[in-house]
């Protein structure tokens, strides 16, 4: 996972395939453990999906995959066509009350002026019952500058700058306008309020032995590379 990386901007679909096989097995292990049930008939909605890398591995699980993105050019960024695709902010997502089984995002929040409020978006689209998954990065883990890092180390605009001097053009990822310091303790703060039942907490790409870093401040914003948090809905089952 952590060599695919750097192929990000110039390989998108090796990027994020090595991410949409981590996604399902992610997402099919923690639905198993809330429900008893496979991803087989569930209905899964990915906010921030982009042009749809995901499609293919979510149809292969035989789940009903829905990804809704604000940007068309990035939805049709990879000539991929996605039927059930919506067009549709994060923070105010285009969808019902208790809509989806499962409401899922993957390194969108960081993308995000308002993220908390995308979250809480995310729960309240999902059946009582149903899971909620926001995997986001980190901002001063290795990869929180993206393309710009670890130029961030010394802030976000000077990061910015520093790509556009170098390659004569703004990172996709800018500063400000559609990158931000998101922290890993913004993520464990929300998880404390939130009205959803949070029953997981941990550093995506490490192993298990060391989810320990995400209970420490300081610490976790510096060595959790990507936070998820894992979530349930109160109310009756699916």
């Amino acid at each position: 996972m952590l060599n695919s990386f750097r192929f990000e901007q110039t390989d998108p679909a090796r990027f994020y395939g090595g991410i949409a096989t981590d996604s399902v097995q992610l997402l099919a292990d923690f639905y198993a453990d809330l429900t008893g049930r496979e991803l087989a008939g569930a209905t899964v909605l990915d906010v921030g999906g982009g042009p749809g890398y995901f499609a293919d591995e979510f149809a292969r699980a035989d789940a009903r995959y829905i990804p809704v993105e604000p940007d068309p050019s990035e939805m049709h960024a990879a000539g991929i066509a996605v039927p059930a695709a919506v067009r549709g902010s994060g923070m105010a997502l285009p969808f019902r009350d208790d809509a989806v089984d499962i409401c899922f995002s993957s390194n969108v929040a960081e993308h995000v002026p308002d993220p908390w409020r995308m979250a809480d978006e995310m729960v309240r689209v999902t059946r009582p019952g149903g899971m909620i998954v926001l995997s986001y990065t980190v901002w001063l883990g290795p990869f929180g500058g993206h393309e710009t890092g670890p130029w961030h180390y010394l802030g976000g605009e000077y990061a910015a700058r520093r790509y556009r001097r170098r390659h004569g053009k703004e990172p996709k990822n800018r500063f400000g306008t559609s990158l931000f310091a998101v922290r890993a303790a913004d993520g464990v703060r929300w998880s404390r309020r939130t009205s959803a039942h949070v029953f997981a907490l941990f550093p995506r790409y490490h192993p298990r032995w060391a989810w320990w870093l995400v209970r420490v401040p300081g610490v976790r914003e510096l060595l959790v590379s990507n936070l998820v948090v894992v979530a349930s809905k109160p109310g009756r089952g699916l």
